[in-house]
C-alpha cells in the first residue's frame, strides 16, 4: 500500500485562518470527487470556521474522562476504519489525552499516512521544536506543545497561510478570533504588532530555509551543477592578502544591486595545513563579512582554483569575484597561467569578476633560503654517521670483496648515502656521497691504492652519487619543513581557539585575552596600558615575582590601534609568534572599544535623566505652584481689604476658593515629595495579598465619581495579587481621573480586570483622543501635558507617580490604544501564586494555540 501525503498549512499566530483554509481546500476536493472526512477540527467558537463543515463529514470524536473532566480526541480508529482518501486533521502538534495509543496528535497522523491516507493538518510556527525559544523570547509565553521539526520536513507539502499583522489584530478587535472578553489581554500581550510582525517573518523565513534545503536536495539527487538563478548569490574568494577588503565590498554591492542577494566569503585552506597568509587579515576580514550580512567559509583543498569553482558550484552561486594576481608580470611568464585563468576555465555558466586592487602585481620572484628545515642536531648526526659509517662499510666490504663485487659495493654505498641523507640532510648527504666516491676509487677500483679517475663512467659514478644525496635530501628537508609548518599551525589554532574560548565562557574579554596572550606564548608577564601609559590589564606567572617596568624592560611592545599598547615580559617572540599576535590584538583592540562604548553609555544614563528631572522641575514648579499659590494669596488679600464691602456669600466664596487652592497646593507638595522618593527609590512598599474588587470602592469614593460614570468588568474568580493597598489605590484613582478627564460626554471609562499567564492585569480604558505613538514613552515623564491651558489639563505628575508605584510594586504600566479609539493604561501585578509559590495556584492559563 503506498503511504499517504502529509500537506500542513503554518500560519504565524493563532486567527490567521489555517483551519478555515484546511476545511475550504477539503470542500474543494469533496466537489472534485474525493473522499474526505473531517477527522478532528477546533473551530474555538469562531461562527465562520463553523459553517465551512457543512457538507462534509464528520468522524465523531472519541470521549476521554480525565481527572473528572470529560474530554474530546481524535477518534484514530474510527478514521483507519472509515479510510478515506483524504483526512482533515486540525492542530498538528496537539497532545492527546491520556489513554490513547499515542502521545502526540502527529503520531496519529504517522499511523494515518502509514494507512496510505492522505492528511491535510495545521501548525502554528511556535510549536516547532527548533523556533520555540526564539518565539518565547519574542512573546513572552513558552509553548509546552511542540512538534519535531523532523516531522514538519518531511511533510509533502508545507504551505505558509499569510496574513498582516494588522489584519489579524484588526479581526481579533472584532471577535472574529477569541471572545470579546479576552480581546484586550490578547491585543496587549501575545498579539502585539511587533510580536504578530517578528512571528510572520520566522515563518516566511522557515518556510524559504526549506525551499532552499529542497532545491539544494533536488539539486543533489539529479546531479544539477549548473547554477540556477532563483536568487543572486555572490562568492568572493579571500587569499589573506590586503586585497580581501576591496573584494568584500565589492561584492557585496554586486549582492546589493540584485535586490536581496546573498554575500558569501570563502578561503581555501592547504590540505597540508599550512597557512600562507597572516591569521590577523583573515580575522579582520571575516569581521568584515559578518558586518556586511554574509557568511564567510574555510573550505580546504590543494587545487585552489578547483576547490573555489567546486565550493561555489555547491553554494549555488550565480558570481564568483576574485582578485587580480599580485605576481609581476615576470613572475607571471616564468610560472604559468594564475589562479584566475583557471578559475574562468571551469566556472562554466558562473559570472567570474575579476576585480583589480592596490596589491596587484606587487610579488616579485625570489630566491629560496639555502637554509633547510633540519635541527641542528640531526645535521650533526648526519656528518657524524658519514664520517664513521664510511670506514666501518669499506672495512666490511674489502673483508668480502671479489672482483665481480663491484656492482654491490656501489649499491651499499649509495644505501649510505640515502640513509645519511634521510638523517641529516643536504650537506652531510653531499659529503657522504664524496667521500663514498673516493673511497670506491681508491678501494675497489683499478688501479687500486689512487685517487685516480681513468674512466669517465667513474666520474659519472661520481656526479650521480652527488645528484642522488641532493634529490633525497631535498626531499628530506622538504618534509621535515611542512611537518614543523603543519604542527605550528594547529598549535596556531589551539591557540586562538583559547584565546576565543575564554571570551565566550563569559570571562572579562579584555583580561582574558591578556591572560591567554601570557599562557599561550609562555612569557613571564604581560601588561596592557592605555593611550596614556595607565595600566589597564596585566597578568603574571605564577612562579615570577611581580617587577616594575623600571626593573624589568618588556622584550616586545605592540600597539593596540590608538587605545594603548600591548607589553609582553620573557622570552624574544618569533616571526610566526606575530602573526599570532596580531590576531590578538585585533581582538583586544575590538573589546577595548566595546568597553569604552559601555562605559560611555552607563555614564551618559544617569546624567541625562538627572538632567532631564532637574529641567523638568524647573519648568513645571513656577507653572504648577504658582496656580494654586496665586489663586489663595488673592482670595486671603481681598478677604483682608477693606475698601470693598464684601457680602457674607462672596466671603465664603473667597474662604472655599483659598481652601480649594492650599489644598491643590498641599496635594502637589505630597506628589513632588513622592516622586522623590520613586525616583531615588526609597519609596517605602508593605506588599501583601490584594484584593483588587475591595479597592474599587474606596478609589470611585476619593474620585467623587457618580454611580455609573465608571464601567466595571471585575470578573468574580479573579485572583488577588501581591501589592501595596495604598499605593495600588492611588494608582487606580490617578489612572481613573485621567479616564475621566479625557473621556467623551456619555461614554464613561471601562475598569477591567482579565488574567495573563501569572500575571493579573487591570486595563482603564477610555474612548478620547487617545496619545499618538511618539508621545506614548513621554506622558510618563513629571510634568509632561498634553495641553497648557488650565491647572487640570494634562498629565502633571499623576501618571508619573502612577508607574513609579506600580513598578515599585514588582508590575508594569503600560499605555495601549483602545479599540475603537481612545487610551488603555494596563496594570500588570504579580498574581498573590506567583510571588508564594508555595501556596497553590489560584488561577492558570496557557499561551494562545
Amino acid at each position: 500500500m503506498a503511504r499517504g501525503k502529509l500537506r500542513v498549512l503554518l500560519g504565524a499566530a493563532p486567527g490567521v485562518g489555517k483551519t478555515y483554509a484546511m476545511l475550504d481546500e477539503g470542500r474543494r476536493l469533496l466537489e472534485t470527487g474525493k473522499d474526505v472526512v473531517v477527522a478532528v477540527v477546533e473551530t474555538h467558537g469562531r461562527a465562520a470556521t463553523a459553517a465551512m463543515l457543512d457538507g462534509l463529514e464528520v468522524v465523531p470524536r472519541r470521549a476521554v474522562n480525565h481527572r473528572g473532566v470529560e474530554l474530546t480526541e481524535l477518534d484514530l480508529d474510527a478514521v483507519l476504519a472509515r479510510a478515506p482518501e483524504v483526512a482533515l486533521v486540525d492542530e498538528l502538534a496537539h497532545t492527546d489525552a491520556p489513554g490513547g495509543r499515542h502521545e502526540k496528535r502527529w503520531e496519529d497522523v504517522a499511523e494515518l499516512l502509514d494507512a496510505g491516507i492522505t492528511v491535510i493538518s495545521t501548525v502554528n510556527i511556535q510549536h516547532i521544536e527548533s523556533l520555540n525559544d526564539v518565539v518565547e523570547q519574542i512573546t513572552g509565553i513558552g509553548q509546552q506543545e511542540t512538534i519535531p521539526d523532523s516531522v514538519l520536513r518531511a511533510a509533502d507539502q508545507v504551505e505558509v497561510i499569510d496574513l498582516a499583522p494588522q489584519a489579524l489584530r484588526d479581526r481579533l478587535s472584532e471577535g472574529l478570533v477569541y471572545p470579546a472578553a479576552r480581546v484586550d489581554a490578547a491585543l496587549s500581550n501575545y498579539f502585539r504588532l511587533g510580536n504578530l510582525t517578528a512571528l510572520r517573518e520566522l515563518a516566511l523565513l522557515w518556510l524559504a530555509d526549506e525551499v532552499d534545503s529542497a532545491l539544494q536536495t533536488y539539486r543533489r539527487e539529479h546531479g544539477i551543477d549548473s547554477k540556477w538563478e532563483a536568487r543572486e548569490r555572490v562568492v568572493v574568494a579571500l587569499t589573506g592578502g590586503p586585497e580581501g577588503e576591496t573584494l568584500l565590498r565589492r561584492g557585496a554591492r554586486i549582492a546589493a544591486r540584485s535586490g536581496g542577494g546573498e554575500l558569501v566569503a570563502v578561503h581555501v585552506v592547504s590540505d597540508d595545513g599550512l597557512r600562507e597568509r597572516h591569521p590577523g587579515a583573515l580575522a579582520e576580514q571575516r569581521a568584515l563579512v559578518e558586518k556586511l550580512g554574509g557568511a564567510y567559509h574555510e573550505i580546504v583543498g590543494s587545487d585552489i582554483p578547483a576547490a573555489l569553482v567546486e565550493f561555489a558550484k555547491a553554494v549555488n552561486a550565480t558570481q564568483l569575484v576574485i582578485g587580480v594576481s599580485r605576481r609581476s608580470r615576470l613572475l607571471a611568464f616564468l610560472t604559468g597561467p594564475g589562479i584566475g585563468s583557471t578559475v574562468i576555465r571551469a566556472s562554466g555558466d558562473i559570472d567570474v569578476h575579476i576585480v583589480s586592487h592596490a596589491a596587484a602585481g606587487s610579488a616579485q620572484l625570489t630566491l629560496p633560503r639555502a637554509r633547510g628545515s633540519l635541527s641542528v642536531r640531526r645535521r650533526v648526526y648526519g656528518f657524524v654517521l658519514a664520517v664513521v659509517g664510511g670506514p666501518l662499510l669499506s672495512w666490511l666490504l674489502w673483508a668480502v670483496h671479489t672482483p665481480d663485487a663491484l656492482t654491490s659495493d656501489v649499491l651499499a654505498f649509495q644505501l649510505l648515502v640515502i640513509v645519511v641523507a634521510l638523517i641529516g640532510g643536504i650537506w652531510p648527504a653531499l659529503f657522504a656521497a664524496v667521500l663514498s666516491g673516493l673511497t670506491l676509487d681508491f678501494l675497489f677500483l683499478a688501479p687500486v691504492y689512487t685517487i685516480t679517475i681513468a674512466e669517465p663512467v667513474h666520474l659519472l659514478a661520481l656526479l650521480l652519487y652527488v645528484v642522488g644525496a641532493a634529490l633525497v635530501s631535498f626531499v628530506v628537508d622538504q618534509a621535515a619543513r611542512r611537518s614543523r609548518a603543519a604542527q605550528r599551525s594547529a598549535a596556531e589554532s589551539d591557540v586562538l581557539a583559547t584565546v576565543a574560548g575564554g571570551v565566550i565562557r563569559g570571562e572579562d574579554a579584555v583580561h582574558a585575552l591578556v591572560q591567554r596572550t601570557r599562557e599561550a606564548f609562555g612569557l613571564e608577564r604581560v601588561r596592557l596600558l592605555d593611550a596614556d601609559g595607565a595600566e589597564i590589564s596585566h597578568d603574571a606567572a605564577p612562579e615570577s615575582e611581580a617587577v616594575g617596568p623600571d626593573v624589568e624592560k618588556p622584550v616586545t611592545v605592540e600597539s593596540v590601534g590608538e587605545r594603548g599598547t600591548l607589553e609582553l615580559y620573557g622570552a624574544e617572540l618569533t616571526a610566526s609568534d606575530r602573526r599570532v599576535l596580531q590576531v590578538i590584538i585585533t581582538q583586544l583592540n575590538a573589546a577595548l572599544e566595546h568597553r569604552e562604548l559601555s562605559d560611555t553609555a552607563s555614564e551618559l544614563g544617569p546624567l541625562a535623566e538627572t538632567d532631564r528631572v532637574r529641567s523638568a522641575l524647573l519648568a513645571a514648579v513656577g507653572h504648577d505652584l504658582r496656580r494654586p499659590l496665586a489663586a489663595a494669596t488673592a482670595a486671603v488679600t481681598s478677604l483682608r481689604s477693606h475698601d470693598v464691602e464684601l457680602s457674607q456669600g462672596d466671603r465664603d466664596a473667597l474662604l472655599a476658593t483659598a481652601n480649594d487652592s492650599l489644598g491643590n497646593l498641599d496635594a502637589l507638595v505630597t506628589n513632588l515629595l513622592d516622586v522623590t522618593r520613586v525616583q531615588a527609590g526609597v519609596l517605602a512598599v508593605s506588599l501583601r495579598r490584594v484584593e483588587i474588587e475591595d479597592l474599587l470602592p474606596a478609589a470611585l469614593e476619593e474620585l467623587s465619581a457618580p454611580p455609573g460614570s465608571v464601567a466595571l468588568d471585575v470578573p468574580d474568580d479573579t485572583p488577588a495579587v501581591m501589592a501595596d493597598p495604598v499605593l495600588l489605590q492611588r494608582v487606580l484613582v490617578n489612572l481613573l481621573a485621567n479616564a475621566l478627564r479625557y473621556s467623551p460626554r456619555g461614554i464613561p471609562p471601562r475598569l477591567g480586570v482579565s488574567v495573563f499567564g501569572d500575571e493579573v492585569q487591570v486595563r482603564v480604558a477610555d474612548a478620547g483622543a487617545g496619545v499618538p505613538d511618539d508621545r506614548k514613552d513621554a506622558i510618563f515623564q513629571p510634568f509632561q501635558r498634553e495641553g497648557d491651558t488650565d491647572n487640570s489639563t494634562g498629565i502633571g505628575l499623576g501618571l508619573a507617580l502612577s508607574k513609579g508605584f506600580v513598578e515599585g510594586m514588582g508590575g508594569t504600566l503600560a499605555p495601549e490604544d483602545t479599540p475603537g479609539g481612545g487610551l488603555t493604561m494596563v496594570v500588570a501585578l504579580p498574581g498573590f501564586s506567583r510571588a508564594n509559590p508555595t501556596r497553590t495556584a489560584l488561577h492558570q492559563e496557557k499561551g494562545p494555540r
